[in-house]
């Protein structure tokens, strides 16, 4: 090859690249001006874009994951289905599938999840987006998000702006996943794993097992463990109630018609009938009405979906008292037994961080990052803030959310 050809060659592709990456910061400009600004890319936040998209609303979603939905994607069990009937979990403006079954396994609403991004043509979410502050500037009367290219999930780590006249959070209930401090735990000698990180218990066959938290998540993860031939125990430390699916359907029906306390009256008494006496099993009922807790709480009463047979039967055993402290294999609670475990699994929730990041606001929401205003004014707060699916209604909330801010927001605009 002729050297002036080679070094035409070498101008040329320097002339290529130094374009692209042209380009690409002129697209990121772009994208770090928006009219709204999406921290979230849960069901939640895919509600608001998608929402935002019927209506032609620029907008940008900053998610810290690698992929939108992670909690189902990357950090849920195998055998998770949707607990409510499928008419209750749908996204805005695009319903599920005929063929999908009342309850959708994890996989499906994934592939529904999928779905409703490329309907909508959910576009930009910028993955690896770790926001470090949220403010409200007075002069340019829009919110200033900074956020760290999240290195831990292959960004760069370098500090980005992002610039938008309303600002949604759309961080989830479920942000960070949360382990109690526990005396010893760290000399456990078995494996310590939180619910995000548990997939199946095929892995657990004859191992004993304890898991702590009864939950919704905590029940299935324990019958898993004993359908796949684990040695399970269960903490049950505070009253719970106990419904089976079709409880949990008919008690929002009935709402329609007669009062809640007349709901959870009833309720409980189908719940005696059919469940039993579950106090001799170590499980308490609460004195207040399921459906009333939920309201008043958020508080989710547990829907059975096998566990109780076992628990009956002695394949699950309840334990009904904290951890006192951890030593080597061994277990010992605070009401002074001890046991002995392989591996324990911590069903105890998730905390949010939204008050580390979100600046200035007193009004939208609490220290502990769902909303301070009740039912149904708990999505819109000051200068152009809103929050979606964080009042404790689950995604038929979210869903209802993401309709009224964008309607809201149509309402400034145009």
């Amino acid at each position: 090859m002729e050297p002036s050809y080679l070094k035409l060659c070498i101008k040329l592709c320097l002339i290529l690249c130094n374009n692209r990456r042209e380009r690409e910061r002129e697209t990121i400009e772009m994208e770090q001006e928006k009219a709204v600004i999406i921290v979230g890319a849960g069901p939640s936040g895919l509600a608001m874009a998608g929402c935002l998209s019927r209506l032609a609303i620029p907008y940008i979603v900053l998610e810290r994951e690698d992929c939108f939905a992670s909690l189902f994607k990357k950090y849920s069990y195998d055998r998770l289905h949707l607990h409510l009937q499928k008419q209750f979990c749908e996204l805005p403006h695009m319903p599920f599938p005929p063929s999908y079954p009342t309850y959708v396994p994890k996989n499906q609403f994934i592939q529904y999840l999928d779905d409703y991004v490329s309907r909508f043509k959910i576009s930009p979410i910028l993955y690896h987006r770790n926001v470090e502050s949220a403010n409200y500037d007075e002069a340019s009367e829009r919110w200033v998000v900074k956020a760290v290219t999240n290195s831990n999930t292959g960004g760069s780590g370098e500090m980005e702006e992002y610039f938008g006249r309303f600002l949604v959070v759309a961080t989830g209930e479920t942000t960070n996943p949360y382990i109690p401090e526990v005396q010893g735990l760290n000399t456990f000698a078995g494996d310590v794993l939180h619910s995000t990180q548990f997939k199946s218990g095929e892995g657990f066959k004859n191992k004993n097992v304890l898991v702590v938290g009864s939950g919704n998540s905590g029940m299935e993860i324990a019958l898993d463990l004993a359908n796949h031939g684990a040695k399970t125990s269960i903490i049950v430390r505070s009253p719970v109630h106990v419904l089976s699916r079709w409880m949990v359907y008919l008690g929002p029906a009935l709402l329609k018609y007669i009062s809640l306390n007349m709901v959870d009256s009833l309720t409980v008494l189908l719940s005696k009938l059919v469940f039993g006496d579950l106090t001799k099993y170590g499980i308490e009922r609460p004195t207040e009405g399921p459906f009333y807790m939920k309201v008043k709480y958020g508080k989710y009463p547990v829907i059975d979906v096998g566990t109780c047979k076992e628990i009956k039967s002695g394949e699950i055993q309840v334990l009904p008292a904290e951890i006192s402290s951890i030593r080597g294999s061994d277990v010992e609670l605070k009401n002074g037994k001890s046991y002995q475990f392989d591996a324990i699994v911590f069903c105890t929730g998730f905390k949010r961080s939204t008050n580390l990041w979100l600046k200035g606001d007193d009004y939208l929401l609490k220290d502990d990052g769902l909303a301070r205003q009740s039912f149904p004014n708990h999505w819109k707060g000051k200068n152009g803030l809103y929050c979606v699916g964080l009042s404790q209604r689950g995604i038929y909330g979210a869903s209802v959310d993401a309709q009224n801010i964008a309607n809201d927001i149509k309402s400034f605009l145009w």
